[in-house]
């Protein structure tokens, strides 16, 4: 008790007792009078993912495609217009690079979030080059939404980045094999917290124009042969800061208003893949974001119980562009075979891939990053004249067993893979609409990948059209 100042005493609410005794007390909560705020609640919009599940180019835009017919949103969450996805509709073949594929759905709204990294000039000659190809993407101005925390690729990043590529040649003797897409160099900026964002653009250009000479210069400095056309850089801008304004959302809101308000199906679409992850892909030869799913909730704002399914998109063999470690290249015949049949050459760069069996190690380190509730087996399809087929079960190193996916890239590259040989089918699964018309080794290869990776398969691609994707579940 405490004195009050008259001399009584006081209870602890500092209310006057007299004699001592207490007035009333306070009114407890009993546990079916808690508050409603303290009750668990279901989320109620969850988000779904597709993510590549190898090093890129497994067929996700096929596969967001497919999901996107259906979205209210299509995301995208990270990297720039490194990356680059095919879909085919109504026999047009559109590319995508910064664009989500989900554009496409006239009824969705397209969203680029903060941890996207956007080259304006490519963004915009992504959208003519299309419009020309088909009538897709009419309208695309009035449902795509960009982020206003997303930082802007300029022409000198991608001056930068063919330079940094140069350098590497020269000391060492080998390149990362980028895009030259400035991807690199613009999360450094980033990173460095000297980027400028989309936000910064649509505001005072005046502030905007004495940051970007500020940053132009900073990079002037750092590479004596870096030519950057201050003046005409910044007059292109300020005509694509028209262009944008009408576009830009403040991201973090957009989302929460869609995740929190009526049932709305809301898709991401994940670019490049696991193993180019800046964390835990084959480092130094990844990209420079997070394509796993964490980069979902940090490239959008999405809290993480918000995440729902995450489909893994995975090629029915095994391909890389560039450089770097490779456990299951086929640098013979057979890979010859599977880059001419799978048309195996980069959408984003032109470059041909490199091409061998599948991995099934890598894949499954992939899902324990990713969690994958099922996977989309894409490009079944070229494996079709094979009368057999490989796929890689366990890594050995100097005689000696790998218990996981090796960090060490040197490591990787000495590698003994394991095989398993499968029958092939030898006939052309191209008219199969179902499981039940695959040929029955190819239904076999199927159960042997969900096997290994106790993973079921939702999706089975055998050709190039939305058809072509069966739907087992």
């Amino acid at each position: 008790m405490a004195m009050a100042s008259d001399g009584t005493m006081a209870n602890g609410n500092g209310r006057d007792t007299g004699d001592g005794a207490p007035v009333s007390k306070r009114q407890r909560f009993g546990a079916a009078q808690d508050s409603p705020l303290r009750t668990p609640k279901e989320p109620h919009n969850k988000v779904t993912v597709v993510l590549g599940a190898q090093w890129g180019d497994e067929g996700k835009g096929k596969v967001v495609d497919l999901l996107a017919m259906d979205a209210d949103i299509v995301c995208r969450c990270q990297g720039g217009n490194n990356a680059g996805h095919t879909v085919v509709v109504d026999s047009v073949e559109y590319d995508f690079h910064l664009l989500p594929s989900g554009v496409l759905n006239k009824k969705a709204v397209s969203f680029i979030g903060n941890g996207v990294v956007i080259h304006l000039p490519g963004l915009f000659d992504e959208a003519k080059k299309n419009l020309e190809k088909g009538k897709g993407l009419q309208g695309w101005e009035e449902r795509l939404k960009i982020s206003d925390r997303a930082h802007i690729v300029f022409n000198f990043h991608q001056a930068v980045d063919g330079l940094q590529e140069q350098q590497r040649e020269q000391q060492e003797g080998k390149n990362l094999g980028t895009t030259k897409k400035g991807i690199g160099p613009a999360y450094s900026s980033k990173a460095a917290r000297n980027g400028l964002r989309i936000c910064d653009l649509v505001s005072d250009f005046k502030v905007f124009e004495e940051k970007f000479r500020m940053l132009a210069t900073h990079f002037q400095m750092m590479y004596r042969n870096l030519n950057v056309d201050i003046e005409a850089e910044l007059q292109q801008l300020k005509i694509y800061a028209e262009k944008l304004r009408p576009l830009v959302t403040d991201g973090v809101y957009f989302m929460h208003k869609a995740l929190t308000g009526p049932s709305k199906r809301i898709l991401v679409e994940g670019a490049n893949a696991a193993l180019l992850d800046i964390d835990f892909g084959t480092y130094p030869f990844v990209t420079s974001s997070n394509c796993t799913v964490g980069g979902v909730c940090t490239g959008l704002g999405v809290p993480p119980s918000h995440v729902g399914r995450v489909y893994g998109v995975v090629k029915a063999y095994t391909t890389r562009v560039g450089v770097g470690a490779f456990p299951t290249e086929q640098d013979n015949e057979t890979g010859d075979l599977l880059q001419s049949r799978g048309r195996e050459f980069g959408v984003t760069t032109g470059r041909r891939r490199r091409c061998g069996w599948l991995d099934l190690i890598l894949v499954r380190y992939a899902h324990m990053v990713n969690g994958f509730s099922a996977i989309a087996l894409t490009k079944l399809d070229i494996l079709d004249t094979l009368p057999e087929i490989k796929v890689g079960v366990a890594y050995e190193v100097d005689g000696h067993p790998l218990p996981s996916f090796p960090a060490n890239m040197d490591v990787l590259t000495r590698v003994t893979v394991e095989y398993k040989t499968l029958p092939g089918w030898q006939c052309s699964t191209e008219a199969a609409r179902s499981f039940d018309e695959l040929p029955s080794q190819a239904q076999n290869y199927i159960r042997f990948i969900e096997d290994f990776l106790q993973v079921p398969v939702k999706w089975v691609g055998v050709g190039k059209s939305r058809e072509s994707m069966i739907k087992l579940f």
